[in-house]
Protein backbone atom coordinates (compact mmCIF):
# COMPACT_ATOMS: atom_id res chain seq x y z
CA UNK A 1 0.00 0.00 0.00
CA UNK A 2 2.95 2.58 0.74
CA UNK A 3 4.48 1.71 -2.45
CA UNK A 4 1.17 2.08 -4.45
CA UNK A 5 0.80 5.91 -2.35
CA UNK A 6 4.58 6.61 -3.23
CA UNK A 7 3.76 5.40 -6.90
CA UNK A 8 0.69 7.96 -6.62
CA UNK A 9 2.82 10.83 -5.44
CA UNK A 10 5.31 10.39 -8.06
CA UNK A 11 3.41 10.29 -10.77
CA UNK A 12 1.41 13.63 -9.68
CA UNK A 13 4.54 15.60 -9.08
CA UNK A 14 5.43 14.22 -12.28
CA UNK A 15 2.51 15.42 -13.92
CA UNK A 16 2.23 18.64 -11.90
CA UNK A 17 6.25 19.70 -12.97
CA UNK A 18 5.33 18.66 -17.29
CA UNK A 19 2.26 21.15 -16.40
CA UNK A 20 4.24 24.08 -14.85
CA UNK A 21 6.82 23.41 -17.63
CA UNK A 22 4.45 23.81 -20.40
CA UNK A 23 2.81 26.38 -18.85
CA UNK A 24 5.87 28.38 -18.28
CA UNK A 25 6.69 27.74 -22.03
CA UNK A 26 3.61 29.15 -22.99
CA UNK A 27 4.43 32.45 -21.11
CA UNK A 28 7.61 33.00 -22.94
CA UNK A 29 6.38 32.25 -25.65
CA UNK A 30 3.47 34.89 -25.30
CA UNK A 31 5.87 37.31 -24.43
CA UNK A 32 8.59 37.05 -26.82
CA UNK A 33 5.41 37.34 -29.59
CA UNK A 34 4.44 40.39 -27.59
CA UNK A 35 7.71 42.21 -27.83
CA UNK A 36 8.52 41.00 -31.58
CA UNK A 37 5.11 42.12 -32.34
CA UNK A 38 5.67 45.65 -30.67
CA UNK A 39 8.72 46.16 -31.26
CA UNK A 40 7.95 45.53 -35.19
CA UNK A 41 5.52 47.97 -35.18
CA UNK A 42 7.37 50.94 -33.87
CA UNK A 43 10.32 50.14 -35.89
CA UNK A 44 7.75 50.63 -38.56
CA UNK A 45 6.40 53.67 -37.87
CA UNK A 46 9.83 55.66 -36.67
CA UNK A 47 12.98 57.09 -38.51
CA UNK A 48 15.90 57.88 -36.48
CA UNK A 49 19.17 60.51 -37.18
CA UNK A 50 21.90 58.77 -35.98
CA UNK A 51 25.40 60.51 -35.96
CA UNK A 52 28.68 58.79 -35.10
CA UNK A 53 31.68 61.16 -34.15
CA UNK A 54 35.31 60.15 -35.47
CA UNK A 55 36.38 59.25 -31.55
CA UNK A 56 36.17 60.56 -28.23
CA UNK A 57 38.00 63.40 -27.45
CA UNK A 58 36.45 66.57 -26.97
CA UNK A 59 36.94 68.38 -30.03
CA UNK A 60 35.58 65.33 -32.36
CA UNK A 61 32.33 65.05 -30.11
CA UNK A 62 32.07 68.98 -30.45
CA UNK A 63 32.75 68.41 -34.21
CA UNK A 64 30.05 65.79 -34.15
CA UNK A 65 27.07 68.60 -32.75
CA UNK A 66 28.38 70.69 -35.12
CA UNK A 67 27.63 68.69 -37.75
CA UNK A 68 24.19 67.37 -35.85
CA UNK A 69 23.26 71.09 -36.06
CA UNK A 70 23.66 71.89 -39.56
CA UNK A 71 21.97 68.84 -40.67
CA UNK A 72 18.91 68.96 -38.66
CA UNK A 73 18.53 72.44 -39.19
CA UNK A 74 18.42 71.58 -43.35
CA UNK A 75 16.41 68.60 -42.73
CA UNK A 76 13.85 70.77 -41.06
CA UNK A 77 13.50 72.93 -43.77
CA UNK A 78 13.09 69.81 -46.65
CA UNK A 79 10.80 67.83 -44.18
CA UNK A 80 8.37 70.88 -42.36
CA UNK A 81 5.52 69.33 -44.74
CA UNK A 82 6.24 65.47 -44.35
CA UNK A 83 3.32 63.63 -42.76
CA UNK A 84 4.63 60.24 -43.25
CA UNK A 85 7.62 57.99 -42.36
CA UNK A 86 8.00 57.25 -46.39
CA UNK A 87 7.87 60.92 -46.75
CA UNK A 88 10.95 61.26 -44.56
CA UNK A 89 12.87 58.23 -46.11
CA UNK A 90 12.20 59.38 -49.29
CA UNK A 91 13.77 63.07 -48.67
CA UNK A 92 16.35 61.07 -46.71
CA UNK A 93 17.70 58.96 -50.04
CA UNK A 94 17.19 62.26 -52.23
CA UNK A 95 18.96 64.28 -50.68
CA UNK A 96 21.99 62.20 -49.19
CA UNK A 97 24.40 64.21 -51.22
CA UNK A 98 23.37 67.25 -49.81
CA UNK A 99 23.58 65.77 -46.26
CA UNK A 100 27.29 64.64 -47.13
CA UNK A 101 27.88 67.87 -48.63
CA UNK A 102 26.98 69.79 -45.57
CA UNK A 103 28.56 67.00 -43.02
CA UNK A 104 31.71 68.36 -45.12
CA UNK A 105 31.46 71.57 -45.11
CA UNK A 106 31.26 71.80 -41.65
CA UNK A 107 34.14 69.44 -41.05
CA UNK A 108 36.28 71.64 -43.14
CA UNK A 109 34.90 74.81 -42.14
CA UNK A 110 36.55 73.88 -38.41
CA UNK A 111 39.76 72.86 -39.84
CA UNK A 112 39.42 68.97 -40.25
CA UNK A 113 39.72 66.67 -43.14
CA UNK A 114 37.60 63.74 -42.27
CA UNK A 115 35.94 61.38 -44.70
CA UNK A 116 32.14 61.37 -44.34
CA UNK A 117 29.93 58.08 -45.30
CA UNK A 118 25.76 58.43 -45.52
CA UNK A 119 24.35 55.10 -44.70
CA UNK A 120 20.59 54.91 -44.35
CA UNK A 121 19.25 51.43 -43.33
CA UNK A 122 18.47 49.26 -40.16
CA UNK A 123 19.94 49.81 -36.81
CA UNK A 124 20.30 48.60 -33.52
CA UNK A 125 19.35 51.58 -31.16
CA UNK A 126 19.60 51.26 -27.33
CA UNK A 127 16.65 52.53 -25.04
CA UNK A 128 16.49 56.61 -26.00
CA UNK A 129 14.45 59.06 -23.94
CA UNK A 130 13.43 62.93 -24.73
CA UNK A 131 12.04 64.40 -22.24
CA UNK A 132 9.36 62.31 -20.93
CA UNK A 133 9.08 60.26 -24.14
CA UNK A 134 11.05 56.87 -24.29
CA UNK A 135 11.54 54.32 -27.11
CA UNK A 136 12.82 51.08 -25.61
CA UNK A 137 15.59 49.55 -27.44
CA UNK A 138 15.65 47.42 -30.80
CA UNK A 139 16.10 47.87 -34.56
CA UNK A 140 15.09 51.40 -36.45
CA UNK A 141 15.27 52.43 -39.91
CA UNK A 142 17.77 55.23 -39.55
CA UNK A 143 19.64 57.98 -41.57
CA UNK A 144 23.05 57.50 -40.17
CA UNK A 145 26.11 59.95 -40.59
CA UNK A 146 29.84 58.03 -39.66
CA UNK A 147 32.28 61.16 -39.38
CA UNK A 148 35.90 59.79 -39.92
CA UNK A 149 36.19 56.35 -38.06
CA UNK A 150 33.31 56.61 -36.37
CA UNK A 151 34.48 55.12 -33.49
CA UNK A 152 33.11 57.90 -31.16
CA UNK A 153 30.40 58.36 -28.76
CA UNK A 154 27.02 59.02 -31.00
CA UNK A 155 24.00 60.84 -31.02
CA UNK A 156 20.49 59.94 -32.30
CA UNK A 157 17.13 61.32 -32.38
CA UNK A 158 14.13 60.58 -33.75
CA UNK A 159 13.02 62.12 -37.44
CA UNK A 160 10.22 60.89 -37.89
CA UNK A 161 7.67 61.47 -35.76
CA UNK A 162 9.76 64.57 -35.16
CA UNK A 163 11.63 64.43 -32.24
CA UNK A 164 14.73 65.83 -33.58
CA UNK A 165 13.20 69.18 -34.04
CA UNK A 166 11.53 69.73 -30.50
CA UNK A 167 13.30 71.44 -27.38
CA UNK A 168 12.86 68.83 -24.41
CA UNK A 169 14.97 70.78 -22.07
CA UNK A 170 11.99 71.23 -19.77
CA UNK A 171 11.49 67.23 -20.02
CA UNK A 172 8.16 67.31 -21.55
CA UNK A 173 7.81 66.62 -24.97
CA UNK A 174 5.47 69.13 -26.26
CA UNK A 175 1.58 68.03 -26.82
CA UNK A 176 1.64 69.24 -30.34
CA UNK A 177 4.38 67.04 -30.91
CA UNK A 178 2.71 64.15 -28.96
CA UNK A 179 0.03 65.02 -31.23
CA UNK A 180 1.73 63.77 -34.54
CA UNK A 181 3.10 60.92 -32.66
CA UNK A 182 -0.01 59.24 -31.40
CA UNK A 183 -1.28 59.87 -34.88
CA UNK A 184 1.46 57.90 -36.46
CA UNK A 185 1.15 55.03 -33.56
CA UNK A 186 -1.42 52.80 -32.58
CA UNK A 187 -2.77 53.14 -28.62
CA UNK A 188 -0.61 50.17 -26.97
CA UNK A 189 2.56 51.85 -29.05
CA UNK A 190 1.62 55.34 -27.78
CA UNK A 191 0.98 54.15 -24.39
CA UNK A 192 3.72 52.43 -24.48
CA UNK A 193 6.33 55.38 -24.92
CA UNK A 194 4.79 57.81 -23.41
CA UNK A 195 2.70 56.51 -20.45
CA UNK A 196 5.62 56.87 -17.15
CA UNK A 197 3.13 55.73 -14.61
CA UNK A 198 1.07 52.65 -15.34
CA UNK A 199 2.90 49.44 -13.95
CA UNK A 200 1.40 47.82 -16.90
CA UNK A 201 3.01 49.79 -18.89
CA UNK A 202 6.20 50.11 -17.38
CA UNK A 203 6.35 46.18 -16.86
CA UNK A 204 5.53 45.64 -20.62
CA UNK A 205 8.31 48.21 -21.40
CA UNK A 206 10.59 46.55 -19.62
CA UNK A 207 9.99 43.17 -21.02
CA UNK A 208 10.94 44.61 -24.10
CA UNK A 209 14.35 46.13 -22.52
CA UNK A 210 14.74 42.29 -20.99
CA UNK A 211 14.41 40.70 -24.62
CA UNK A 212 16.08 42.98 -26.61
CA UNK A 213 19.19 43.30 -24.03
CA UNK A 214 19.49 39.29 -24.96
CA UNK A 215 19.08 39.98 -28.52
CA UNK A 216 21.91 42.58 -28.47
CA UNK A 217 24.28 40.07 -26.37
CA UNK A 218 24.05 37.52 -28.97
CA UNK A 219 24.81 39.97 -32.04
CA UNK A 220 27.90 41.61 -29.83
CA UNK A 221 29.28 38.24 -29.11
Amino acid sequence: MKNLLKFINFGFIKRFFVVLILFCFFIFISALSYVNAVSEDLSNSVFRLHVIANSDNAEDQELKYKVRDSVLEYMNEISSDCSSKEEVISLAYDYQNEFKKIAENVIKDNGYNYDVNIRIGNFEFPTKTYGDISFPAGNYDALRIEIGEAKGQNWWCVMFPPLCFVDVTSGVVPDESKEVIKDNLNEEEYNLISDNESYDVKFKFSLIEFFKGINFAKTSN
